[in-house]
């Protein structure tokens, strides 16, 4: 028997108008002043993608400023953060530590550029280094393992240049070392008079965290929690867990954390985190449900074909490259969890 779910929870109220006008009208927002001494400023995506990282600039005691997630420098330039930094009366030259949620590369992009500029630190979780300097090795693997999904012959060579040998997770754009400081989940930013620490919440990628400031009420979560996008699973490199495990359980870890602002990588700033990871944590779990349902009705199917029977957004059969890899890696991961895997069959 097919089960109706529940109609999906509506997204959380923005706590910034001015964003969410923005987001609606294909626009940039404005520099706004979150805290005293705490800034967002957006940098826009490259390469045509019509969305901006949300950059978060940190004062400390001290004067010296941080950055967490300091947004996309495909070529190099800052020409936004300057401007942004500008517009509350500081340069770029202030900026001592670079704080990155996670290895993307609208997230981490830029920050080689600042430290090249500035001589700033920058800091990011362990595994999301050592993911960066296994870059090459994973596409390898990721190449063999792609030959196994049963991805139509027309629609293959997209998936190998986007998930395989042709992936570049940091797009080529970042160089070594990846982070001068390593962080561990517990870790507190080096960032005078002020108290904020690294929660990791892996999933998204192997070493994602989310910063907590309890002192000025804010919790900012890069790509863990978006207010209406569902986070896309297991995108920073090959791990020896599951990815959808590891999201479910650190979604768990935010059930505290009711009374902090939320202040996302993308979007608009909120409130409601618990109800927001809930919401995700059911979207994950109707997830499951469709791929058992599709290994309940087929006979040894390939990871594709189980994949097609999952209501992906749009339907995979719109969907090629990176699109297509991450819809099938997802289904892989649902159908391990489920404890299934071994009834998808290697083509």
């Amino acid at each position: 028997m097919t089960t109706v779910p529940p109609p999906a929870a509506p997204a959380p109220e923005p706590i910034s108008p001015v964003q969410a006008a923005a987001l609606r009208d294909g626009v940039l927002p404005p520099v706004e002043e979150v805290r005293p001494g705490i800034w967002t400023l957006a940098v826009p995506f490259r390469f045509g993608v019509p969305d901006a990282t949300l950059v978060y600039v940190v004062e400390g005691t001290d004067g010296s400023l941080a950055v967490i997630d300091p947004g996309w420098s495909g070529d190099g330039s800052l020409d936004e953060l300057r401007d942004g930094l500008t517009s509350i009366g500081r340069r770029l030259e202030d900026v001592s530590l670079v704080a990155v949620t996670h290895l993307h590369a609208d997230h981490l992009g830029a920050a080689a550029a600042i430290r090249k500029a500035t001589g700033a630190r920058v800091a990011m979780h362990r595994l999301e280094v050592e993911a960066l300097g296994r870059e090459r090795e994973d596409a390898v693997e990721n190449d063999a393992e792609i030959a196994t999904w049963g991805v139509p012959a027309e629609l293959r060579a997209g998936v190998v240049e986007s998930w395989g040998s042709g992936r570049h997770i940091g797009l080529g754009r970042l160089v070594q070392p990846y982070a001068d400081l390593l962080l561990e989940d517990g870790d507190e930013l080096p960032v005078a008079g002020r108290s904020i620490r690294a929660l990791w919440t892996p999933g998204h990628t192997a070493g994602h965290v989310c910063f907590v400031d309890e002192a000025d009420g804010l919790l900012f979560t890069g790509d863990h929690v978006l207010p209406r996008i569902n986070p896309g699973i297991g995108l920073g490199g090959r791990t020896l867990t599951n990815p959808l495990g590891d999201y479910l359980a650190s979604l768990e870890l935010l059930a505290g954390m009711d009374h902090l602002e939320v202040c996302p990588g993308h979007e608009y700033r909120f409130r409601g985190v618990v109800a927001r990871a809930q919401t995700l944590a059911r979207h994950r779990e109707e997830r499951s449900r469709h791929v058992a349902e599709a290994l309940d009705t087929l006979h040894e199917p390939t990871l594709f074909e189980v994949a097609a029977r999952v209501p992906f957004s749009g339907g995979i059969e719109t969907m090629t490259g990176f699109l297509l890899a991450s819809a099938l890696t997802q289904t892989a991961y649902h159908a391990a969890l489920l404890g299934r895997a071994g009834e998808v069959r290697s083509a």
